[in-house]
């Protein structure tokens, strides 16, 4: 594979948004915990990120469509800059809605910065795709490294102002994404496109009836599903069991770790052997992950299905985002790939609502079980995958 400039500078922004994602995970249930009425209301300024999510990502995706993925990724890094700003003033002035609200505005950076995997696969040929992806993904490493120290120090960087701290450095870290941009190199829109006359491709009908795409969308959508849901609830279940929050950090530490790591061959084994296969190694990684949850709440319990988590996140996330790239021609990708995420960002969002709530009233042994059927599924979809691949002999990237 010959990598193409914009892979490693797109590996930078993904460094550098993960970098301020892991502070907001370590940070964002405990703000809310801090500034809620209520309790159950803890994890909905992160619910609030996947709903600004949702709000955006098919008009960013047409936007990138028609003016370039630098638009696109520009306005996102912006709105990362604006919102933890947002964020900032809500802890100073006590406002849990204020909170909400700035969270909101940082789904749009976050919808941006879901397009970095993809946008690395539009300059590489179709057998490098998984590496391509994953190779941005592994980006998310130094964010692994550095998010854990960064969050533990800036939480009290503002006197008197508990994660104030925490927001700054997140804005600063989108506007290191915001510098990038220049650097990289994308092919412009066709005049076609803009003009509005580029041929429309297939009707998102048709494409959602393709057993490829279907599979897709659940290994995407429910991968992330769980690793929200799951990963959410997971500094309150810390906290709730007696430890110190720097156990958390250290959780959410190897949980990043987890999910980011495996990149540096994730890639290579979906090129090899196909996506459905891999995405199978991340069923079986959630179940394993839902087995020792389950098992004990002492902090290596923790420790060690948090890895399994972002593990299981890593295969079934990277696997349904090389199966969405080969799903579409380049004239439908605006509409596939914004109805993608679109679909992934929803099931983030119904997760994220869930967590808060499921934790306080069943607690964290139930939600550790609630993902079983949604393992079930995703596994029965990508076996009847692999049966299909082996009956009409598809390529092995499906």
């Amino acid at each position: 594979m010959t990598v193409h400039r914009n892979v490693p500078l797109l590996a930078g922004a993904q460094a550098l948004y993960w970098c301020g994602q892991v502070i907001a995970i370590i940070v964002a249930a405990l703000v809310g915990q801090m500034l809620a009425p209520h309790r159950l209301l803890a994890t909905l300024p992160l619910a609030c990120i996947t709903l600004g999510n949702i709000a955006v990502t098919r008009t960013l995706s047409r936007i990138m469509q028609e003016r370039g993925r630098r638009a696109g990724f520009t306005l996102g890094s912006l709105a990362g800059l604006i919102g933890g700003a947002l964020n900032v003033a809500a802890i100073a002035w006590g406002s849990f809605p204020l909170f909400c609200v700035g969270c909101a505005v940082l789904g749009l950076y976050q919808a941006s910065a879901q397009y970095y995997r993809l946008a690395a696969t539009d300059s590489v040929d179709a057998a490098s795709r998984g590496r391509a992806v994953s190779l941005v993904l592994a980006g998310s490493i130094v964010a692994a490294i550095v998010g854990k120290p960064v969050a533990d120090w800036a939480k009290d960087l503002v006197p008197s102002l508990s994660f104030a701290g925490s927001y700054l450095i997140f804005s600063a870290f989108a506007l290191g994404t915001l510098l990038l941009f220049p650097l990289m190199r994308f092919a412009p829109p066709s005049p076609a496109v803009k003009a509005g006359t580029a041929p429309a491709g297939r009707p998102m009908s048709e494409i959602l009836r393709l057993p490829l795409f279907r599979t897709a969308l659940t290994n995407a959508a429910i991968g992330q599903g769980i690793m929200v849901m799951v990963m959410q609830s997971t500094p309150l279940a810390i906290a709730a069991s007696g430890h110190h929050v720097t156990a958390g950090s250290w959780v959410i530490q190897w949980h990043v770790l987890g999910m980011f790591v495996p990149s540096f061959f994730t890639g290579r084994l979906i090129d090899r052997h196909g996506a459905a296969l891999v995405a199978l190694g991340g069923v079986a990684a959630f179940a394993a992950s839902g087995i020792v949850a389950t098992i004990g709440t002492g902090f290596f319990y923790f420790l060690i299905s948090s890895c399994l988590l972002g593990i299981g996140w890593n295969f079934t996330y990277i696997a349904g985002t090389t199966q969405i790239t080969a799903s579409h021609r380049p004239e439908e990708r605006g509409r596939v790939q914004g109805t993608a995420e679109f679909t992934i960002a929803c099931v983030g969002a119904g997760a994220s609502f869930a967590a808060g709530s499921l934790l306080h009233l069943v607690g964290w042994t139930a939600v550790n079980v609630g993902i079983l059927p949604l393992i079930v599924v995703a596994g029965f979809m990508n076996l009847a995958l692999l049966r299909r691949q082996r009956s009409t002999a598809l390529p092995a990237l499906a």
